[in-house]
């Protein structure tokens, strides 16, 4: 399992408040499973996504080469521009996964 993903799941539950405990009864899966699973597991997708909704987030594949643009935009290193805000509103993904949102 990609250690950044499992870092990624730990990051995201901790900005939540979230205890591994209190993701029992969010996503079904016991502490000890759900320890495992953050530390060194291979979860299958079906449990990753149960996972990411417990986590009020979804999984998705980025194109490698919009990989750091979503990265820049999700650690607020993208300066937006009052223009841009309204763009963003409207048109959430334009540029980023190589044209306009269908």
């Amino acid at each position: 399992m990609n250690k950044s993903l499992l870092q990624q799941i730990k990051k995201r539950r901790t900005q939540l408040g979230l205890k591994q405990i209190d993701m029992q009864s969010r996503t079904g899966i016991s502490r000890q499973q759900y320890q495992k699973l953050e530390s060194q597991g291979n979860p299958r997708l079906e449990t990753l996504e149960i996972i990411a909704a417990g986590l009020n987030a979804q999984l998705m594949l980025i194109p490698d080469d919009k990989v750091h643009l979503i990265r820049q935009l999700l650690n607020d290193e993208i300066k937006v521009t009052i223009e841009d805000q309204d763009d963003l509103m409207t048109k959430p993904w334009k540029d980023l996964l190589g044209g306009e949102e269908p």
